[in-house]
């Protein structure tokens, strides 16, 4: 099946049992890759091993990065988890719409910490924002917990479908890491032409061009051609260029 297309990232999470427990929920509904990013505590740690219990394994082989970027290279598609709805360029989707995901490609759910949930720039790394429903007067949900109530529908989706998920020679997404160089060639041309002012508001304007090619769910030769486009933008002859890529 495909269990292992799925990430589920915690993104600078504070507490030492949380971890261990979000462990155990994946291990729970048979998946095995988490991602932690900058945890408060040191990882991995007696508390973390014990809440795990079982999961033991999982703990082994968590991936621990500094910051998001290089965390989510090698992902199709990035969903992140928030209790309010906020970034407005990103598409919102709700728990039911998990039915339309397509689980062959190679999913991470994203995870803020328990005392401030997800930046927007964190977020503008997402393709989809997604809200457990809750109580409206009190939204905020453990973490684990958060992780369980994902990980028992997202693996009942995949054991519903997976005799519908059949190899196929379809186009080929690109992966995070490819849409990243692309951005990185678009903001590094539209540096040299003094496109970010006032320089204050560069943050912003990243933030918002991030959002716009993480959400377009590209191809690999989608993003190849505008990394072209970008990188000869300023040369003699980069038509010619662009018409060879297409």
């Amino acid at each position: 099946m495909f269990f292992n297309n799925i990430s589920f990232i915690l993104h600078k999470p504070q507490l030492s049992e949380n971890i261990g427990a979000s462990a155990r929920a994946m291990k729970n509904f048979c998946f095995k890759k988490l991602i932690v990013i900058n945890p408060k505590p040191i990882f991995p740690n007696d508390k973390i091993l014990a809440t795990s219990v079982g999961a033991k394994d999982i703990i082994k082989n968590t991936k621990v990065y500094e910051n998001l970027e290089p965390a989510i290279q090698r992902v199709d598609c990035l969903i992140a988890t928030t209790s309010r709805f906020r970034n407005k360029n990103i598409k919102h989707i709700k728990l039911d719409d998990l039915n339309k995901i397509d689980f062959r490609k190679k999913i991470a759910f994203l995870f803020g910490s328990e005392a401030s949930g997800l930046s927007n720039n964190e977020i503008s790394y997402a393709n989809y924002t997604m809200q457990i429903p809750s109580n409206p007067g009190f939204k905020s949900l453990n973490l684990s917990h958060s992780v369980i109530i994902i990980a028992q529908i997202v693996s009942t989706l995949i054991k519903l479908n997976s005799p519908k998920y059949k190899k196929s020679n379809k186009i080929k997404s690109a992966s995070k890491k490819d849409i990243q160089s692309m951005l990185n060639l678009c903001v590094k041309n539209l540096e040299k032409r003094n496109f970010f002012k006032p320089k204050e508001k560069k943050p912003i304007m990243l933030e918002n061009l991030r959002s716009i090619f993480y959400k377009m769910e590209l191809s690999q030769k989608e993003t190849r051609i505008l990394s072209s486009v970008f990188a000869n933008l300023s040369k003699k002859g980069w038509l010619t260029k662009l018409w060879v890529s297409l």
